[in-house]
């Protein structure tokens, strides 16, 4: 069986009705995509190559168990699987700058103060509040790239892929995002600012 030129929605079809090499195939058609976008995010060949096959242990156990249903977008699929990994790899190894205890991501971790006081602490912690507050209000679209954008530092490029959108639209839900966020603050008469 020729597998080289099927769609990827064909060689998963070969590969659960027990193919094997039709994974193969998959795996060589984007295994330069998925490992230079772990590699971008990690920096180190070691680690990328780690996450990387953790990346296709969860893929084949997903495609065993028959529970993949994201027929046509498998390299998305794919690529947010390994994001995910890559998340959970800083949250093991505690090296995310913008992590809190509470394992949420936060704006004001890049905000920093060389003469931090009682008060200035206060209000930066009202201040993240109302902000994840405003946040989870938008439309899931807005959220989402305002999440990936600024809580987990994605490019647009590579937000467009995993949300399998183009960048034109991920850029506009992302001005979108901004403009809401600004509209509530309005609205409410919030002060975020100084």
């Amino acid at each position: 069986m020729e597998y080289i030129n099927m769609p990827d929605s064909l060689l998963i079809q070969h590969y659960v009705s027990g193919g094997e090499k039709a994974l193969e195939v998959l795996i060589q058609r984007h295994q330069s995509k998925i490992y230079g976008f772990i590699y971008s995010k990690l920096g180190d060949r070691d680690m990328t190559e780690d996450v990387f096959q953790e990346t296709f242990i969860k893929v084949i156990h997903t495609l065993k168990t028959k529970k993949y249903n994201e027929e046509g977008k498998f390299l998305p699929w794919v690529i947010r699987i390994a994001h995910n990994l890559v998340i959970d790899h800083f949250r093991r190894t505690k090296k995310m700058p913008m992590q809190r205890d509470s394992d949420e991501f936060s704006i004001f971790s890049f905000i920093t103060d060389n003469d931090p006081n009682m008060e200035h602490q206060m209000i930066s912690g009202q201040l993240e509040v109302d902000l994840k507050k405003l946040i989870e209000e938008l439309p899931e679209d807005q959220k989402e790239v305002l999440i990936m954008r600024i809580y987990q530092d994605l490019s647009f490029k590579e937000i467009a892929v995993i949300t399998d959108v183009s960048i034109n639209t991920a850029l506009g839900r992302m001005r979108y995002a901004l403009m809401n966020i600004r509209k509530m603050i309005d609205q409410r008469n919030l002060i975020l600012l100084d």
